[in-house]
C-alpha cells in the first residue's frame, strides 16, 4: 500500500486547475501556429515549404522533448522543468521575429520554443499530477488537463488572429511570448522531491482492473523503457499515437491555407481553431470520464474511426463556412480525447512510476506523425496547388489506427455493485 497520504478534494482540484492552466498557455502557443505560416511567409518570402518545414521540425521537437523531460521530471521533480520550459518557449517567440532565414526560423520556432512548450505538456503535467492521485481519480484528471489545452486552443487563436489583423504578427507574437512566462509562476505547486519507487502492486492496488506487474519493484528507468519497448500492446499505442499527431499538425498548420483556398475569410480560420479547442473541451472530459467505465482501447478504435467518416463527409460537402465550422467541431470532439485513454492505458500497463517517461514516448511518436502532417502538407501544396491529397492519406491512417489498437492488451472494465439502500 502507498505510504503517501490521500489528497483532499481541495488539493486535488488545486493540482489539476494548475496543471490545466499550464497546459492552456503551452498548447496555446503550439496550436496556434498556423495562423503565423503566411504572414510569415509574406514577410521573409521564404516559401510555404520552407516555412512549413520548419513547423514541422517544431512538431517533431515538441514530441522528442517530451520523454527526455519527462525522465528529468521522474527523477527530479516537475516544477523545475516546467520553468524551464517557460523561459525556452518565451525566448523562442521572442526572438522569431527577428530571423528571416529558414536556419533561423527552424532555430527559434523549430526547435527553442518548441522544446520549451513540450517541457510544459502533457507527458510531464499528467505524470505530475497522476503520482499523487488516488487510481479512481486519474483518468478524470488526465480529461480535464488535456481540457485545459484545447481552452488555450478556443481562447488564443482568435486572440492572435484579432492582433495580426490589427497590429501585425510580430505583436501577435510577442503577446504569446508574454503570456508564456505566465507558467513559471504556475509550476510553484507542481513541484516535487524524487519519488521513492514504488512496488507495481502497491501503485495499481486500487485497480478495478488487475494486471501483473511488468516488472520488480525498484526497476531501473532504462529498463523499464526496455521491457515497455517489447510490449505489443505498448507498441501499438505508438502506431495509433502517430495518426493522430498527423491529423492534428495538418490541420493546426494548414487548415488556415485550406480556408484560403477556398476563398473565405482569414477570421474563418481562426474561428475554426477556436470551435476546435472548444469542442475538444467537451470530448476530452467525456472520453476521461468514459475511461473509468470502459476499455480505453475501445474508446481509441471509435475516436480513430470517427475522424475516418468526418473527413469522408467533409470532402463531399460544399465548402463554405458553416462546413469548416461543422467541421471544427466534430474533429475537435475526437481531437486530443486520444490522450486520456492512451496516457490511461500507459499508466495501467506499467504503474505510475514512470509515467511522464513512458507516455512521453508515445508522444514523441505522436510528433513524428506531426512532422509529416506538417512538412507533406506543404509538399502537397506546392506540388498540387492544394491538400486533396492530404485528406486521402488522413483518412487512410484513421482506418489504420483503429485497428491497430484492437490487440492492445486490456481487460474488461469490472465496476464494483452499487452500494445497498438502506
Amino acid at each position: 500500500m502507498s505510504t503517501q497520504p490521500e489528497m483532499t478534494p481541495r488539493a486535488a482540484w488545486a493540482l489539476i486547475l494548475t496543471a490545466s492552466a499550464i497546459l492552456m498557455i503551452t498548447m496555446g502557443a503550439r496550436l496556434t501556429s498556423g495562423l503565423f505560416l503566411s504572414p510569415i511567409n509574406t514577410a521573409t518570402g521564404l516559401g510555404i515549404a520552407s516555412v512549413s518545414f520548419a513547423l514541422a521540425i517544431g512538431q517533431f521537437m515538441w514530441g522528442a522533448a517530451q520523454p527526455v523531460f519527462g525522465a528529468v521530471a521522474d527523477k527530479y521533480g516537475s516544477g523545475r522543468v516546467i520553468v524551464m520550459g517557460g523561459v525556452m518557449l518565451a525566448a523562442g517567440l521572442a526572438a522569431t521575429p527577428f530571423v528571416s532565414s529558414e536556419w533561423g526560423l527552424i532555430l527559434t520556432m523549430g526547435l527553442l520554443s518548441a522544446a520549451g512548450a513540450g517541457a510544459g505538456s502533457f507527458s510531464i503535467l499528467i505524470g505530475a499530477t497522476a503520482q499523487r492521485l488516488p487510481v479512481h481519480r486519474r483518468p478524470f484528471a488526465a480529461g480535464f488537463i488535456n481540457a485545459g489545452g484545447s481552452f488555450g486552443q478556443f481562447v488564443f487563436a482568435p486572440l492572435m488572429q484579432a492582433i495580426i489583423a490589427s497590429t501585425g504578427w510580430i505583436a501577435a507574437m510577442f503577446t504569446m511570448a508574454a503570456a508564456s512566462l505566465l507558467t513559471i509562476p504556475l509550476a510553484w505547486p507542481l513541484r516535487t522531491r524524487k519519488a521513492a519507487p514504488a512496488p507495481a502492486a502497491a501503485a495499481d492496488a486500487s485497480e478495478a482492473i488487475p494486471a501483473p506487474p511488468p516488472a520488480a519493484p525498484g526497476i531501473g528507468l532504462g529498463a523499464q523503457v526496455r521491457i515497455a519497448m517489447r510490449d505489443r500492446s505498448y507498441l501499438c499505442l505508438h502506431l495509433g499515437f502517430f495518426t493522430c499527431g498527423f491529423h492534428i499538425a495538418f490541420l493546426v498548420t494548414h487548415l488556415p491555407g485550406e480556408v484560403a483556398l477556398c476563398n473565405l475569410a482569414a477570421g474563418v480560420s481562426a474561428a475554426a481553431l477556436a470551435l476546435i479547442g472548444l469542442f475538444n473541451i467537451a470530448g476530452s472530459l467525456t472520453v476521461g470520464a468514459l475511461s473509468t467505465r470502459y476499455r480505453m482501447k475501445s474508446l481509441l478504435v471509435w475516436i480513430y474511426a470517427a475522424r475516418a467518416v468526418i473527413i469522408g463527409i467533409y470532402l463531399l460537402s460544399p465548402k463554405t463556412a458553416m462546413t469548416f465550422y461543422v467541421l471544427a467541431a466534430a474533429l475537435g470532439f475526437t481531437w486530443l480525447a486520444t490522450v486520456p485513454p492512451t496516457a490511461g492505458l500507459v499508466g495501467k500497463l506499467f504503474g505510475m512510476r514512470y509515467l511522464s517517461t513512458l507516455f512521453g514516448l508515445t508522444l514523441l511518436s505522436h510528433q513524428i506523425g506531426g512532422f509529416f502532417g506538417a512538412w507533406l502538407g506543404g509538399l502537397s501544396f506546392v506540388t498540387y496547388g492544394d491538400y486533396t491529397w492530404m485528406w486521402y492519406i488522413d483518412i487512410v491512417l484513421a482506418i489504420g489506427a483503429a485497428l491497430v489498437n484492437l490487440p492492445i492488451r486490456e481487460a474488461k472494465v469490472v465496476r464494483a455493485p452499487a452500494a445497498a439502500k438502506a
